[in-house]
């Protein structure tokens, strides 16, 4: 199971805004409707797709075949979690973000951030992704925020504030050092991805390569108040999420960084943490 562009699953989300040629850009992500209800479900069933690259080391899923493929997904999903809270928690949150930026940007993940834990349940600090993109000589390392929320004006609020922090100097320099020690050697570029981490190369120099990427989800009168996708639907997302961008564009962002807005409204984020953690525990269930 190689991690390249065109190795992963079939797309499932609707980009209905891409807004690429301002800054911060907009990416409005739909889940459309089935049989006039919002696509909890489906939505899902997908991102559990995506568990074993989200969950597994590079060397892990290039290993995958025919004769463990059914034990690697159930290794995965127990890497998420396997707390009944699940209520609580932020990794569905942070598995859209993977799935969003890889069918986006065809970005490469460097890094699962669950052999970051100590224990089992343990929620992982830093960073909600790691990945990168080469373009030509260049490395592009992009450092992923999520606030998987109810509510996007305090979604804005927090993600914003953990923007400001997760940027200061001496954080970046702990977090390069962590994630340094788990780069995979079978990873492609890892070792322009060890230089570029290391504690000799300027934070400049960093910097210019660095891309934010930054998934927001809220519940959204919009999507609550349709059951189909229509012409009057999509121009109200549209002005929604737009809405919500200069919102998020008004606040004191880090300065000099590409920042890549992914808002997804959802009908009930209940519905969606609800049919998530049903499939979670059935991959759980294959070991």
């Amino acid at each position: 199971m190689a991690t390249s562009p065109d190795r992963q699953p079939a797309p499932f989300f609707e980009i209905i805004v891409h807004d690429a040629d301002v800054d911060p850009s907009l990416i409005g992500l739909c889940a459309g409707y089935e049989s006039g209800e919002w696509r909890s479900d489906q939505c899902a069933r997908h991102l559990t797709e995506w568990l074993p690259e989200f969950a597994l080391t590079h060397s892990e899923r290039e290993g995958i075949g025919a004769h463990n493929a059914v034990r690697a997904v159930a290794k995965a999903a127990a890497a998420v979690y396997t707390s009944d809270q699940y209520h609580r928690r932020g990794e569905l949150g942070e598995l859209m973000l993977h799935a969003a930026i890889r069918q986006v940007f065809q970005t490469i993940p460097a890094v699962s951030k669950w052999y970051f834990k100590d224990a089992r349940n343990d929620t992982v600090k830093g960073f909600d992704a790691v990945h990168i993109v080469a373009v030509g000589e260049a490395l592009e390392l992009w450092l992923g925020e999520v606030k998987f929320y109810q509510d996007i004006s305090r979604a804005i609020a927090d993600v914003v504030s953990e923007m400001e922090r997760h940027t200061a100097h001496d954080y970046l320099r702990s977090e390069f050092a962590a994630i340094t020690n788990k780069i995979d050697d079978s990873l492609p570029h890892a070792g322009r991805l060890r230089k570029l981490l290391d504690p000799n190369t300027s934070l400049d120099q960093v910097f210019d390569a660095l891309c934010m990427p930054v998934l927001l989800t809220y519940e959204s009168p919009v999507v609550s108040s349709h059951s189909q996708r229509t012409a009057g639907y999509v121009a109200a997302v549209t002005d929604e999420v737009r809405k919500h961008k200069r919102a998020f564009a008004a606040k004191s962002l880090p300065a000099a960084k590409r920042i890549h807005l992914f808002l997804f409204p959802m009908a009930s984020k209940t519905r969606l943490l609800q049919s998530f953690d049903m499939r979670l525990k059935q991959c759980q269930a294959l070991l």
